[in-house]
């Protein structure tokens, strides 16, 4: 049976925060009455034995995230490890923000279901028009294909949309999900197969190093095949403030006509400015509230909207970082083109709370028993965005306990992320949430 386990803690000391996990961990997979349990990592593991870990770290406790990672190997070295560092971190009912803290959580699945993957052990490209791949370098079965997989990557590193929807290739879903890791001094993930103990010396890039598991630069994670059930949906967090428009003129970055119109004129007019360009003192009263703006973006062929006004899973929340007044432009933090579809919007809690409400439902339609006989949710990973923490909500760790209502008393943990990745491409003031099950 597919079990899943997690505990939390905060103390200042990695080593401390570990110890008080540690004891979680034990206690609950101890069997009542002291007998042997599969789960405990002495002797030889069994069938049901843990294969699989998350840990989560907060920004406050980054810097031992080695030491962490050094005292789980060595408390399980037969599971393999998955995590990265966080702004805040989280697990059920609760939310860790600006303090240090520490989440894990364990699985059995089995081991020839999911690969570990980094720097120096890449998840292999699909061979175009073969069924499998031509070798056994992922865990020595030449047979094993991605079908979707878990992505943590450093937030600084060069191209990483590129890079994003190119590890989405080389799964047969093009389904990733994830997120970046977010601190202001140690932006790292990690990934440790038990094998990597042993493993030669690096021959990994230089802009991806690493020390036992803990990587800077690049991405990491653990890639999953078909027999593994899991759903996952995208939560966005913000509304648009105008409607619907394609983009009729555009160079790079810049937006110059949306649906034949100076782009710039129709962004004053969804923000209700009654001043115009061609006036004077229009930055007056435009300026603040252009700050608080954002740009929904969607490929051409994909639905920007859907649900009524909220946007759609597609739909890459994007910032406004210039104006250009002599031509009426409006730049982007991301190049786009001509025909895709964008719309202005601003962050909005109540919307956030209603789509996280509606993804929690279709995710647990997913799981019902009744229309899915013998299915139950195990497991699940939140990655929520860094601007979506602390009382964004409206109360502290609300948006952990909107996920135990919907999805039960199942094991949650997850990090509040530098920016969120499902699919192919790289989100913002999102939530992406993925459940496990049979």
């Amino acid at each position: 049976m597919l079990r899943f386990l997690q505990a939390h803690a905060t103390h200042p000391e990695p080593e401390l925060a570990l110890e008080m996990v540690w004891a979680q961990l034990a206690s609950q997979m101890a069997v009542p009455g002291g007998t042997a349990s599969p789960w405990l990592p002495a002797g030889e593991p069994g069938r049901d034995a843990p294969t699989l870990g998350w840990c989560y770290i907060s920004d406050d406790l980054a810097h031992g995230a080695q030491a962490v990672l050094d005292g789980l190997r060595q408390r399980m070295p037969q599971v393999a490890w998955v995590g990265a560092v966080g702004a805040g971190v989280l697990a059920s009912h609760v939310e860790y923000m600006d303090e240090p803290a520490l989440v894990v959580m364990l699985c059995n699945l089995p081991r020839e279901d999911f690969r570990i993957f980094h720097g120096r052990q890449p998840l292999h490209a699909l061979p175009r028009g073969r069924r499998h791949l031509p070798d056994a370098s992922l865990g020595g079965n030449p047979g094993w294909r991605a079908h979707t997989a878990l992505v943590h990557a450093d937030a600084r590193t060069p191209d990483l949309p590129e890079l994003i929807a190119e590890m989405a290739s080389r799964t047969d879903t093009g389904y990733l999900f994830g997120g970046l890791s977010a601190s202001q001094h140690h932006p790292l993930h990690m990934a440790l197969a038990p094998e990597d103990a042993t493993a030669p010396p690096s021959t990994a890039p230089a802009a991806t190093q690493h020390t036992a598991g803990v990587w800077h630069g690049g991405l990491s994670g653990v890639a999953f095949g078909e027999r593994v059930r899991l759903v996952s949906r995208v939560s966005q967090g913000c509304s648009p403030v105008g409607p619907r428009r394609e983009i009729t003129l555009a160079e790079r970055n810049v937006i110059y006509e949306l649906d034949g119109e100076p782009a710039l004129a129709c962004l004053l007019r969804d923000l209700g400015v009654t001043a115009t360009v061609s006036g004077s003192g229009w930055q007056r009263e435009a300026l603040p509230k252009v700050r608080a703006t954002l740009a929904g973006l969607s490929d051409a062929a994909s639905d920007l909207l859907s649900h009524g006004r909220h946007f759609g899973a597609d739909t890459r929340v994007r910032h406004i970082i210039g104006l250009d007044p002599g031509r009426q432009g409006v730049a982007l933090a991301e190049e786009v083109e001509v025909g895709m579809q964008m719309a202005f919007c601003q962050r909005n809690a109540q919307a956030a709370r209603q789509d996280l409400v509606r993804i929690c439902a279709e995710i647990r339609e997913e799981f019902d028993p009744q229309e899915h006989p013998g299915s139950q949710a195990a497991g699940a990973i939140y990655i929520s965005c860094a601007g979506r923490g602390g009382g964004h909500f409206g109360a502290p760790n609300a948006e952990m306990e909107i996920l135990a209502h919907a999805l039960g008393d199942i094991p949650v943990v997850g990090f509040f992320a530098g920016g969120e990745i499902a699919r192919h491409h790289l989100y913002g003031y999102t939530g992406v949430l993925t459940v496990f099950g049979a």
